[in-house]
């Protein structure tokens, strides 16, 4: 399967050595990983990083999911396409795409988060700054 044009925000990471199994191919633990990598990357560019940073407010997962369609290999690396898939008042969703140097749809994510002030213990309305930026990634 080709790539998603859609997608907007794009990560691509080497394949270590290490991240193989058995089976001579990527672990299955090391996907959730890079999807991780990619999360990282939308905190940061999001605004949500710095809201944290500042104020203890920011987004926490509360679950993410990954289907696997073709193995990954050494030496390589995955390209992780991330787009938002969903916001509601104060949860939204990342919807990923892992693709191999050839293109190859590898596995597919979705991960669900909430923004949550950690100083209350309580949800929060995403701000509308980051509700803006994340329209950018629809």
């Amino acid at each position: 399967m080709a790539k998603d044009t859609k997608c907007k925000l794009s990560l691509t990471l080497r394949i270590d050595w290490s991240e193989m199994d058995t089976y001579q191919h990527v672990n299955n633990v090391n996907f959730m990983k890079y999807m991780q990598s990619a999360r990282v990357q939308f905190w940061e560019i999001s605004g949500l990083a710095k809201l944290y940073a500042d104020t203890k407010k920011g987004a926490m997962l509360v679950s993410t999911h990954c289907d696997f369609k073709h193995p990954l290999f050494f030496p390589g690396n995955v390209t992780i396409e991330t787009m938002i898939g969903y916001q509601k008042k104060s949860s939204f969703s990342l919807a990923h795409q892992l693709y191999n140097d050839q293109g190859v749809l590898c596995a597919t994510g979705l991960d669900v988060a909430v923004c949550y002030d950690f100083n209350t213990q309580c949800t929060f309305s995403i701000p509308e700054a980051i509700r803006e930026t994340m329209k950018i990634y629809q």
